[in-house]
């Protein structure tokens, strides 16, 4: 009976995993466009005198553009609508962003006319042909909603393809009477040629056949156009008819484009970055854990296999945020494996039995662990609901990382603990299993004065001069912000020859397009970024670049509209508040205000540290940026969570002690944690910012930054002013589910006599 608890929980992990297996095996994941290659362009609707721009209108629009979509001969397009007005296209593979925007952007009604022949102002709508030629309009005679389906297909009886237009309604009728006005024209005159108009231009002119009867025109509701059309030409022209007319006018707010070779480069890059980080990390475990290290790198593995069937099997769209999302979801997973393997040294140095140990340690660092994985959870959801584009990509993969490393820490590598503790060899020779012995940290902090905050004024003003330090760098040298936040377009070219900036400077010049900043890219690539851009003058620069480079390949392309750059920045900004709210919210629920608003503190403190790295350092705060530092905020509040749950254990326990030196306890109790944990994260980010790229380089030192600041101050910051807060509103200590047991040796032994003399003045000893 007291082992169907085991039982049951074995069985469960068996049927994820091997379930996991099976999903993994026979599910492709989603690439998002930034993994292999595409266009995203977001639409926006308009208000009209007659419509308004609703979610009803909208779906109206989505509706012929989806028509227009699949003319394009995209494979897998999506389209799907955004709030009430505006409309998110996906054209995986369509690298020319000119092609889509071209077919997408026209809004005008579709409409025919009957050709009067020479351009005379006063008879009527002038116009031209595809060729150029002057043509004189008359009124429109059919309107796009008249038109029920166009296809392209070869010309059955020549050269070339042909497009047949099936009419609806009332325009086979009309159409009867307009070939029918146009028949009675002499072959060749431009009075027997009709007008096909989109956007005020003339898409095609085709002339009527000479087996059309004067008056009576053609009969059946379709008709055919034939010409020497390619089978691009006439695919184009049958989308254009068919598409037709839009309810409402759009305009493009966003566009990105990404070359299939920067994806898979970020593929690659980002699975050698976790397949090497992983493997030393985990080398690291072992070493310092032995045999219960080994047992969380194989429940690592199980985390990396679930979390990658449940990312497959929801459809979720895996990209390039998300797979460092992924990298970082296996620091996380780690950080519970070893706040738990510390917490059963613990246990077993007061209790030297190794499954009691064990068990004492998964349950008292529970509270810990889950008020890690909620404080992670805000900010993932943060992500997602706030931010925009791929960085909401990496707000889902972080909430499958953050529940699967529970599974993983919590389920699995119990399970698999207490299979090997019971192993009678294990049994025998409890040194190898890691938890008997004490390790070298521990050991040097067991001889350390915990009053060491006792004056945090002192710890205050040197953080406080870091901060200060940093934002100099936000007045000195200012944020370059990204495109996702000012508006503009940025291109970004790969040459087949080396190419510095100042010859890429001189090709760009050379061009006559006035405004452009050229930099070089970490990966050796040409960036161009100005304010506005057309499409002709892209064409223009990579050729220009190409020239001079010996070719030019398309790596990237973003064009944000000004409108939704403002939006964008105000969403940062507004996510950012939001996150330190729910944080002091969540923390002031669990432990006390005080304790929460000290928690706060430090994280203002890691942001304003990160953001002022990027500003000295010149890098640019783009959209990964942001979903950076909201990761700096989820996952650097760990160490303080970690920190505050180990003062409320000693606080419920020694209440007639000074807060300052519960607090100090707390930090040098749990520091060993800090320092493992640390360790290997930052293994698997350093490896993410050497092999990344530089948009994955960017977003690995934001965090390496984030997690070593953070770390720090939990001691320098959240510590000091809980601790003058405590001082000024005094209260009883938080409730602990600890509370009343012994969390350690060290919070229970006896001095030494200079230790005791050492800390005469500040109390009694934790």
């Amino acid at each position: 009976m007291p082992h169907r608890p085991v039982l049951w929980r074995a069985l469960i992990a068996l049927a994820v995993l091997v379930l996991s297996t099976v999903v993994a095996l026979t599910t492709a994941p989603t690439l998002g466009l930034d993994l292999r290659g595409g266009t995203q362009i977001v639409l926006e609707t308009r208000d009209t005198p007659e419509v308004a721009a609703d979610g009803e209108a909208t779906d109206r629009v989505l509706e012929v553009l989806r028509g227009r979509v699949d003319g394009l001969g995209v494979a897998e397009p999506s389209l799907a609508r955004s709030g009430e007005n505006r409309i998110i296209v996906e054209l995986p593979g369509l690298t020319d962003p000119a092609e889509a925007a071209a077919t997408l952007g026209r809004t005008a009604q579709l409409t025919i006319h009957p050709v009067l022949g020479a351009v005379d102002p006063a008879a009527g709508t002038p116009g031209a042909d595809e060729q150029g030629q002057p043509l004189q309009l008359g009124p429109p005679a059919l309107s796009g909603d008249m038109v029920g389906s166009a296809q392209s297909s070869p010309n059955p009886q020549g050269v070339g393809h042909v497009v047949t237009i099936a009419f609806d309604g009332e325009g086979p009728a009309r159409w009867q009477s307009l070939t029918g006005q146009a028949a009675c024209a002499p072959f060749g005159d431009p009075q027997r040629r009709i007008a096909i108009v989109l956007d005020d231009q003339v898409i095609s002119s085709p002339q009527v056949t000479e087996q059309t009867a004067c008056a009576v025109g053609q009969v059946g509701g379709s008709t055919q156009i034939s010409g020497t059309f390619s089978p691009e030409q006439a695919s184009e022209l049958a989308v254009l008819i068919e598409g037709g007319a839009l309810p409402l006018p759009v305009e493009i707010i966003e566009q990105r484009t990404v070359g299939p070779t920067l994806g898979a480069d970020a593929i690659s890059a980002s699975a050698w970055a976790a397949v090497i980080g992983s493997a030393l990390a985990g080398a690291f475990l072992v070493v310092v854990y032995r045999l219960v290290g080994l047992v969380a790198v194989v429940a690592l593995g199980g985390y990396a296999l679930v979390a990658y069937a449940v990312q497959t099997g929801l459809g979720a769209t895996l990209t390039l945020p998300g797979l460092a999302a992924f990298v970082l979801a296996v620091g996380m997973a780690v950080d519970a494996n070893v706040l738990i393997a510390e917490r059963s040294r613990e246990e077993y140095a007061l209790r030297p039995r190794l499954e009691r140990a064990s068990e004492l340690g998964y349950g008292n660092s529970l509270s810990a662990v889950g008020d890690v994985a909620v404080t992670s959870l805000l900010a993932a959801v943060l992500l997602f609901g706030l931010a925009s584009g791929p960085v909401r990509g990496f707000g889902v993969t972080l909430v499958i990382g953050v529940v699967v490393s529970l599974f993983s820490a919590l389920v699995l590598s119990r399970l698999l603990t207490l299979a090997m503790l019971r192993i009678p060899a294990v049994r025998r020779r409890p040194r190898i299993t890691g938890l008997a012995e004490v390790g070298p940290v521990r050991r040097r902090l067991e001889a350390s004065d915990p009053g060491f905050l006792r004056r945090p004024g002192r710890w205050l003003a040197v953080a406080g001069l870091v901060v200060v330090v940093m934002v100099t760098g936000l007045l000195v040298r200012g944020l370059e912000l990204g495109v996702e936040f000012t508006g503009g377009r940025l291109v970004e070219f790969t040459t087949a020859a080396p190419l510095g900036v100042e010859q890429a400077r001189d090709a760009v010049a050379g061009t006559g397009i006035g405004g452009i900043t050229v930099t070089e890219t970490g990966d050796g690539a040409i960036a161009l970024r100005s304010g506005e851009l057309t499409d002709a003058q892209v064409a223009q620069l990579r050729e220009a670049v190409g020239a001079a480079g010996g070719g030019a390949d398309l790596l990237r392309d973003e064009l944000i509209g000004p409108s939704l750059g403002a939006e964008l920045a105000r969403g940062g900004l507004v996510a950012l508040l939001v996150a330190l709210g729910a944080q002091f919210l969540y923390l002031a629920y669990r432990f006390r205000w005080t304790l929460g608003a000290g928690a706060v503190a430090a994280l203002a403190t890691n942001v304003l540290v990160v953001v002022g790295v990027f500003a000295w350092t010149g890098r640019t705060a783009d959209g990964v940026f942001l979903a950076a530092l909201l990761t700096v905020i989820g996952y650097s509040v760990n160490d303080t969570v970690v920190v505050f749950d180990r003062v409320r254990e000693h606080w419920a326990r020694n209440t007639g002690l000074p807060f300052h030196r519960v607090v100090g306890a707390a930090v040098l109790s749990t520091l060993p944690r800090t320092v493992n944990t640390g360790i290997s994260t930052l293994t698997i980010l350093v490896m993410l910012l050497v092999l990344g790229g530089a948009t994955l380089a960017d977003f690995a030192l934001a965090l390496i930054v984030g997690i070593v600041v953070g770390t720090v101050s939990t001691v320098a910051v959240a510590g000091p002013v809980s601790i003058l807060l405590q001082r000024r509103w005094s209260g009883p200590p938080p409730r602990s589910s600890g509370a009343g047991r012994p969390v350690g040796k060290a919070d229970r032994r006896t001095p030494s006599r200079r230790t005791a003399r050492r800390r005469a003045g500040d109390g009694a000893v934790v």
